[in-house]
């Protein structure tokens, strides 16, 4: 068995490359066109998806300032609670094209296409063109990956940069080449700049895997490797270095910070916080299957498989892993070089670490950060499946893929029994296709010419129908809020309170909000109804507080000096966010400083207070 996992790349470094069979590059576009169509088509209908950083996307068109730090408004009062990356990327395409719900959501997609593509790239350079294609093709419909491209988070971006990451591993580790690992590291740091120390999960699997099997000393190993940990600190560290050193009466609040500091920032809320919880951090809440689902349920090795998850990322994750363990042991005796290991090593290790991590941090971990393990999976399957499929003459190859479809089809039909009313007669297909395929692999029907075909298009319709149709929903699904979620329903955490009557783009308060011409035209105490108000009326509002209502932000004395400058006009009471922060926070103090000090006047359910005028 070894050697039919090892032989076609000893042949393929000893030969001159092969011809590029005429079906390739036609195959590849169409990879890519349909997956641009399934991304793409109606992508309005989500409005601005997220409105938190729509806002910011509009704000960063506004003002060169709020681009560069990633302000939630134009006025330049707090950031985002996240670093700035995505937003450089989605700000420069909204400036170009104007700003609009397509400017805001179409460079997600198109980075979800490319994120396809180079998953391709990547693996056809180590198992061919045709794992290339399974692999793409099912990154392309994994379903929280088709809802991840199609909205304004920032991981979107963070995908992109970690799999152009992976393909830089794999060019750098055929010829033990620095410069390609230092790009690697390059896109990494910039990965630490969309979603800071998530992106680092992939570290460990990218050094062990170049360092096995880069085709040189170990001296030589080890010093490409120190010298992309420096491309890791320099990429991602300049930009701390930058916001470190800028005067911070110069620039807005770091939003989540308790110190207005981006370093704080990465260690604690972004960082150790959302790992052990604390810093502002909301977990799922016990261990095992329950708990808040939109928080990531439960704590446990299973998670991933719960009623969170399981439906965004799991649909063949038991694939991936059976084939990630046969791969290893069927790799063992293979030369230290080879590189179907280094795949199994590099795409393993991504999906081990980071499923791990997800699995059992504490902090805040919601449903749609699986959108990372996507690319893993995706080429553990591809990879190791066409493996296991070239050695189908071996008993121990058939025995292994035979299991990977048989568990496929049962979990895919446990994952379709969960939302009951959805396509009933789905998983009944899946898992008749399923165990038939799986039983014929093992019989060893292959032998068989015709009987080969029909048994691999059963197999792969078995790996791919439950998720794509899962993907071909969400495609079709509306999403907005903080929180969503792949499949026939939606979840979206965030927008308006009861507070605000109910709707922050309501006609009469938004039509107020427009008309001023101050620096900013309100404050709020919600970040969330702050971005609402500034999408629907084209002006900055303050976001009291930040995100969880307990940023230092402004503070009582700033708020007070906005207010006798005349650089704000309304206050609004109420509103909905990550809370109020208590009642020493400012969000709480500068509240009782108005009520004591302006009168109150309604608009349409909404208190609001006149500050200036």
């Amino acid at each position: 068995m070894t050697s039919v996992l090892t032989r076609p790349v000893a042949q393929h470094r000893a030969e001159a490359p092969p011809a590029r069979p005429k079906w390739q590059r036609p195959a590849v576009f169409a990879l890519l066109g349909l997956t641009a169509v399934l991304y793409l088509w109606d992508l309005t209908a989500s409005g601005y998806g997220n409105s938190f950083y729509a806002a910011a996307i509009q704000a960063g068109t506004e003002n060169w300032k709020a681009w560069l730090f990633g302000s939630l408004d134009s006025g330049n009062s707090i950031t985002v609670d996240k670093p700035p990356a995505a937003l450089w990327v989605t700000v420069a395409f909204a400036r170009t094209f104007g700003f609009s719900s397509f400017t805001v959501l179409a460079p997600q997609a198109l980075m979800g296409i490319g994120s396809v593509g180079l998953l391709y790239a990547t693996v056809k350079r180590t198992s061919g063109p045709v794992a290339g294609l399974v692999a793409g093709a099912a990154l392309a419909l994994t379903p929280v990956a088709v809802l991840m491209f199609r909205f304004d988070n920032p991981d979107a971006f963070l995908v992109l940069l970690l799999v152009a990451a992976a393909y830089c591993t794999v060019r750098a580790a055929e010829k033990a080449s620095g410069k390609w690992l230092a790009l690697a590291g390059v896109a990494i740091g910039f990965g630490f700049l969309t979603k800071m120390m998530q992106a680092f999960l992939v570290l460990p699997a990218f050094a062990i895997g170049y360092l096995i099997v880069a085709p040189t000393s170990l001296r030589k190993r080890l010093l490409h490797l120190l010298g992309a940990a420096v491309a890791v600190v320099v990429s991602a560290g300049w930009y701390v270095a930058l916001v470190e050193l800028w005067p911070a009466d110069s620039r807005p609040y770091i939003g989540g910070s308790t110190n207005n500091s981006l370093l704080e920032l990465a260690l604690g809320y972004n960082g150790l916080g959302r790992i052990f919880g604390g810093e502002g951090n909301a977990g799922g809440g016990g261990t095992g299957g329950g708990g808040n689902t939109s928080f990531g349920g439960g704590t446990g090795l299973f998670r991933m498989f719960g009623s969170s998850f399981g439906t965004e990322i799991s649909w063949l994750l038991p694939a991936a892993l059976i084939g990630l363990g046969a791969g290893l042991w069927f790799t063992r005796h293979a030369p230290r070089t080879d590189r179907t290991r280094l795949a199994l090593v590099v795409w393993g290790g991504w999906l081990l670490v980071t499923g791990l991590v997800f699995s059992f941090m504490s902090g805040t971990v919601h449903p749609y950060y699986s959108v990372q393990l996507a690319p893993a999976i995706a080429a553990l399957v591809a990879i190791s499946g066409r493996a296991l499929w070239l050695g189908r003459h071996h008993l121990p190859a058939r025995v292994v893929l035979a299991a990977m479809v048989a568990v496929t089809a049962i979990w895919d039909y446990i994952l379709l029994a969960r939302t009951a009313d959805y396509l009933p007669w789905l998983k009944f297909v899946v898992a008749v296709l399923g165990l038939l395929a799986a039983t014929c692999i093992g019989m060893g029907v292959h032998q068989f010419r015709r009987a080969a075909a029909v048994v691999l298009t059963a197999t792969v319709l078995t790996l791919g129908l439950g998720s794509t149709a899962y993907a071909v929903t969400t495609a079709g699904t509306a999403h907005t809020g903080s929180i969503p979620t792949s499949g026939p329903s939606t979840s979206a955490m965030g927008g308006m309170g009861t507070g605000m009557g109910g709707s922050a783009s309501s006609t009469g308060l938004s039509t107020l909000l427009s008309g001023t011409t101050t620096q900013w035209a309100a404050a709020v105490s919600s970040s969330q109804t702050a971005a609402e108000l500034e999408l629907s009326s084209g002006k900055a509002v303050i976001a009291i507080g930040g995100w969880s209502g307990t940023d230092d932000s402004p503070t009582l004395a700033q708020f007070q000096s906005y207010v006798a400058d005349g650089e704000i006009t309304y206050y609004i009471s109420g509103g909905q966010g990550g809370g109020t922060g208590g009642s020493d926070s400012s969000a709480s103090e500068i509240q009782s400083w108005v009520e004591a000090h302006f009168t109150a006047t309604t608009v349409g359910n909404t208190t609001v207070y006149v500050l200036n005028g």
